[in-house]
């Protein structure tokens, strides 16, 4: 593996205490329309390679998706384009809306 992850846990309490990270949820319009984290940008998993320039490569982007897993892939080929600090968080919104 070639990113790092997070777990909602520890991504609510950054949130909580003040910080803003950097956040894109890749899961599909109609997904998203039923709520995404506050903060978060919308970039749908099949519009990443054509929006590269879009995202930042010099600091943390946390990927979002339903349940972790396109979110991993995304990040595994970010990764692979020379892209510094893709970051995973696992669980996706599924367990966001869990915790």
């Amino acid at each position: 593996m070639s990113y790092e992850t997070t777990t909602v846990e520890q991504l609510r309490a950054r949130l909580e205490a003040g910080e803003k990270p950097y956040m894109i949820d890749v899961r599909e319009d109609e997904e998203v329309a039923y709520g995404m984290i506050e903060g978060a940008v919308h970039i749908p998993m099949g519009q990443i390679p054509d929006r590269l320039d879009e995202i930042p490569r010099d600091r943390e982007v946390i990927f979002i998706c339903r349940s972790g897993g396109r979110s991993g892939r995304v990040c595994e080929y970010l990764a692979q384009q020379g892209f510094g600090q893709p970051v995973n968080m696992l669980g996706g919104m599924l367990a966001w809306a869990e915790a």
